[in-house]
């Protein structure tokens, strides 16, 4: 029960973009592996901060789940998207609690190209937000 309140939720705030009920949904002790990033980022603030870029960059209008799979305590989202006329495909490979609250995001993006692509957006995305 808990993946299934998990993946609504998920797919709400991927929906919306709509980051007010983000700090119910992440888990105090939350960690995202990024695609770009060599360390975890960890830390419900940095993990908000991050998905927050990602609803902007990543989730935009080109955005769509291709596939799903899901087990007792996650789930695998295969996307597409495109940014700026590059071709993005990724996986989400989504851990939750036990209470249905994001505790675990890895974020896998090919080609290369779409993973310089994602860097860059993302990087000027959150300098933004820091200034």
């Amino acid at each position: 029960m808990s993946v299934k309140i998990g993946l609504e939720n998920w797919h709400h705030f991927v929906t919306t973009k709509n980051t007010d009920g983000l700090d119910s949904f992440i888990d105090d002790d939350a960690v995202l592996y990024s695609p770009v990033v060599f360390k975890p980022i960890e830390g419900k603030f940095m993990v908000t901060m991050y998905l927050m870029a990602a609803a902007e960059i990543i989730a935009n209008n080109n955005f769509k789940y291709e596939r799903e799979l899901t087990d007792e305590t996650g789930a695998v989202l295969e996307f597409s998207t495109e940014i700026n006329e590059i071709s993005v495909e990724g996986v989400d490979m989504l851990k939750f609690t036990d209470e249905g609250k994001l505790k675990e995001i890895k974020v896998m993006v090919r080609p290369l190209k779409a993973v310089n692509m994602v860097h860059q957006k993302m990087g000027e995305y959150l300098q933004k937000m820091n200034n």
